[in-house]
Formats: C-alpha cells, structure tokens, sequence
C-alpha cells in the first residue's frame, strides 16, 4: 500500500473520522464503518489530512493550476492543501464558492482567485455527485476547465441504481478523473494488517459482497 494511505487511515483512526460499528446511511443501508472528515477538526489534523491529499496527487500526476472547494467541507480542505502544496514548492491559487450568492460587498458566489485554467476540485467524499456536478457547472461559466476531483475516501459502494460508485459515475458522467486518498480496498488491506482491528474485516467484507461496485 502506498505510504500516504495507511498513514491517512491512522489519521483518520486517531481523530475519530473512521468509525467502526452500525451505522444507519442516507441510502437506508448499516454500514460497518463510518467517515465523517468534518472530525479533523484542528490545525494539526488538518496539516496531516493535506499532506496526504498532497502526497496522493503526487502519486497520480494529474496535471492542475488552481484549487477549488466546494462549500462547505469542501473550503477548509481545498485551504489547507494550497499550503501543503506550498511547502513542497507549489504555490497554487485557491477559490470556493458560497452556499447563497452575496447581494452586497463584493457580491456573487465565488470567493478566492479567479478560476481560470486547469481547477482540480478538492471535497471530502462524492455520494450523490451533486456538489461537484455543481463545482463543475461553476468552473465552466467562468471560463475555466475542471480537470479533476480529489477526495479523501472511495467507498466504492454502488449506488441505488446501477452497478459503478458514485466516483465512477462522477468519472464517466463528467469526463474528469476521480483520486481517492484510500479506498475501501485500502481499508480491508489496513485493517487485515492491524491484530487490534481484524475483528472488523469480516463485516466489511460482506458490505462490499452486498453493496460494492462491479466496475471500479
């Protein structure tokens, strides 16, 4: 496993983002595990969580000149990987969007550098796909050229429809690649190397019989 992805899961483990038990999702599925970024709640969490995305992105390839964060999650993140990147040399210009357009001030939707040339967009997951559906909707009618979307987990779950994730759909739908920091691969390789988590693969094991995507 490549090194950012255990040292994400740890992360992860540590800042209490992944869970393991019953958890009741939107899609009326219970799940063995759970991920909740919004628990890397503090500046060094952060830090570590960016490094990763960092050292993802390195490990892809993919070629980007600015970074954009979706509202909400998507804002810290897309923030702290531009200092990441920027401690490995890469000075990137970042923007976001707002939930609600600004009616005075400045106005509008966007805040941050103006999105132009390649935007890699930066969340935390991609379940439905409708943040970054809009994500691309907003960085087209400025002009600008979504070439990617970077997320911190895979589940690698089909949806209620059909046999790909929602970051496959998010890839054949749009056209744009999808990096995942870990998948749920990374997971049950992660968690079959621990003696203290083992106990956990089986359930997964059988999620992923019951509810993974054919196609990833």
């Amino acid at each position: 496993m490549t090194t950012h992805r255990p040292r994400f899961l740890e992360l992860a483990l540590r800042c209490d983002a992944l869970r393991f038990g019953t958890f009741h999702l939107k899609s009326g599925r219970d799940s063995p595990y759970f991920f909740n970024a919004g628990q890397f709640n503090s500046g060094a969490a952060l830090a570590g969580l960016a490094d990763c995305y960092a050292e993802a992105l390195l490990a892809r390839g993919l070629d980007f000149d600015m970074l954009f964060g979706p509202a909400y999650k998507g804002i810290p993140l897309a923030t702290a990987l531009a200092v990441a990147l920027a401690a490995r040399g890469r000075d990137v210009p970042v923007a976001f969007n707002r939930k609600e357009a600004k009616t005075h001030g400045e106005g509008g939707s966007l805040i941050g550098a103006p999105l132009k040339g390649r935007v890699l967009i930066v969340d935390d997951v991609i379940t439905a796909g409708t943040a970054i559906r809009e994500s691309v909707g907003l960085i087209r009618a400025a002009g600008a050229t979504p070439c990617g979307v970077v997320i911190a987990l895979d589940r690698q779950e089909r949806g209620t429809e059909g046999t790909r994730s929602a970051a496959a759909e998010a890839e054949a739908t749009l056209g744009i690649p999808v990096v995942a920091v870990a998948t749920l691969a990374d997971l049950l390789d992660y968690v079959g190397d621990r003696p203290d988590l083992a106990l956990h693969r089986d359930r997964l094991l059988a999620y992923r019989e019951a509810y993974g995507s054919r196609t990833d």
